[in-house]
């Protein structure tokens, strides 16, 4: 058996009350490691019974996918603690600068200090640039504004770059010489029709990411990035799952599960000759050229 030797590291994973987020948990917690999770649940368009009917359906498409988005931590803290795991969970808008600090704090006070970094969160607000296609159906498209470009990048590229920050601020004051950070993009960063500004915003983060791994190596830490491919947490309707795999070389959709075993192999000691690099948890439907 290969041992990650992550046991008793504390391990911070943003965007953990469901999907890819909750998935890596679970696989840390599995080989040992102390968990901390926070989440945000934005303001929700759909009643709680519209989202209670949704998860009992599991049907794919927007609705599933609010009502993954509105589940609460606790039902991910609960399993992990009724396996024998030691994990602690908070909620934060980290697209609030003044929070990054506190969700720290929080995670130093409950478990210690933060060894392994996944930011996984994520903002999406579909958008394009083309007229033609705006729509209100399934997730709505809208026109490019400065309200969703602010907003996607408020959580998805400056919370990344600030929490990057202090983890490291921290990391150096207690003069630690062993960490890990993993940052979740995706495989659209490069670009994205009707979803423009949530690909520029990830593309940014493989940016930060690079920047990072060049200058805190010195320290002891490593920085890579894993961008999934489609994978399905609720998003994806019967139909845009079907069309999807027929395209896959593997032939099957992923599971939350496939990146969240990239994620630990980035954060195990036998991924310690790595760092900048960028991971495609895809499938194949991308591949690096």
């Amino acid at each position: 058996m290969i041992d990650p030797c992550i046991a008793g590291r504390v391990v911070m994973i943003t965007g953990a009350n469901h999907g890819i987020g909750a998935a890596t948990a679970r696989a840390f917690a599995a080989q040992g490691a102390k968990v901390y999770l926070s989440c945000f649940r934005e303001p929700c368009e759909y009643s709680a019974a519209q989202l209670r009917a949704a998860q009992e359906a599991g049907e794919g498409g927007a609705l599933l996918y609010r009502a993954s988005q509105q589940q609460r931590a606790d039902a991910i803290v609960a399993e992990i603690r009724e396996a024998g795991g030691t994990t602690a969970a908070c909620e934060l808008d980290l697209g609030i600068a003044a929070n990054i600090p506190v969700l720290f704090d929080r995670c130093e006070a409950e478990l210690g200090p933060v060894d392994i970094l996944v930011n996984n969160h994520c903002y999406c607000a579909p958008d394009t640039f083309d007229p033609a296609a705006m729509t209100s159906e399934g997730f709505g498209v809208e026109a490019v504004s400065a309200r969703d470009i602010d907003r996607n990048s408020a959580v998805n590229t400056r919370s990344y770059a600030l929490t990057i920050a202090e983890y490291i601020r921290r990391f150096v004051q207690r003069k630690a010489r062993w960490g890990r950070i993993v940052n979740v993009s995706t495989d659209a960063a490069h670009a994205h029709e009707a979803n423009v500004s949530y690909a520029a915003s990830k593309h940014a983060i493989e940016s930060y990411s690079r920047s990072a791994a060049l200058e805190v190596d010195q320290y002891g830490i490593t920085v890579n990035i894993v961008a999934p491919g489609p994978t399905q947490i609720g998003y994806l309707t019967p139909e845009e799952e079907r069309a999807i795999t027929a395209q896959l070389p593997l032939r099957r959709i992923g599971r939350p599960e496939d990146a969240a075993e990239v994620i630990l192999f980035l954060a195990s000691e036998q991924a310690r000759w790595l760092t900048g690099q960028l991971l495609y948890a895809g499938g194949g439907w991308r591949m690096h050229q």
